[in-house]
């Protein structure tokens, strides 16, 4: 049986073979997007997270809820945007409790900018925080690195965003509705992924009203895209 296994009685032998760096910072090279319609916003992501060009995780979730019904894409840096969630998480946490309703969402998105902004020098951090409240209904927030904050009726980010902007651009609507944006959404990152090395697995969605969250799944041999489209 030991001639199946090229290290031996070392099944880690791989570990220390050369090949691709795995040891630096883990890195979400991504594809993340949110759209406004008239009941909500529509958010996705890929879910590939790398290592240099290693895959350290191929079906990783970069939507991150930070309250009911305000959510994050990340990209940038795994760790960064992870502890920069939880921070705006727990802010919000405590700012609900004191004004006794649910946050707004622009408040989430001038928490994301402020730890960002403030970090400017230390984070490599990009976020779209996008979510529904009753006061504006849904809303997509574009917090790019550096901290700018920007409102926009839809928002792409991470590597891949760069191959697609020509494609969102045409294929925009004002006034879309739900079915239309989760479309516009899903092929968008389908074709990123196609393109951008930096991003890839499967397709992650969350689509978000006053009834609450309604998550979606694309396995990775059900993309919408077509090559000789």
């Amino acid at each position: 049986m030991e001639g199946l296994n090229p290290y031996g009685s070392n099944p880690k032998g791989y570990l220390s073979t050369p090949g691709p760096d795995r040891n630096g910072e883990h890195m979400m090279g991504t594809t993340i997007m949110a759209v406004e319609f008239k009941g909500g916003v529509v958010i996705g992501a890929d879910s590939r997270t790398s290592t240099g060009s290693y895959v350290a995780n191929r079906v990783s979730d970069k939507l991150t809820k930070v309250h009911d019904r305000i959510y994050c894409c990340r990209s940038g840096s795994a760790a960064d945007t992870q502890a920069v969630a939880d921070m705006v998480s727990y802010y919000l946490d405590m700012h609900s409790v004191e004004i006794d309703s649910p946050p707004l969402v622009k408040t989430a998105a001038n928490l994301f900018k402020m730890v960002v902004y403030n970090n400017k020098d230390r984070l490599m951090a990009s976020i779209i925080c996008a979510g529904w409240d009753p006061k504006n209904g849904g809303q997509v927030y574009q917090v790019p690195l550096g901290g700018t904050l920007v409102r926009q009726p839809f928002a792409v980010g991470g590597s891949g965003s760069t191959y697609i902007f020509g494609l969102v651009d045409a294929t925009f609507k004002k006034g879309m509705e739900q079915k239309e944006c989760e479309a516009f959404v899903s092929k968008s990152i389908s074709h990123a992924m196609s393109r951008d090395g930096s991003s890839g697995g499967v397709i992650r969605m969350a689509i978000i009203t006053k009834d609450g969250v309604e998550r979606k799944f694309i396995p990775g041999d059900k993309l919408p895209f077509m090559k000789d489209e």
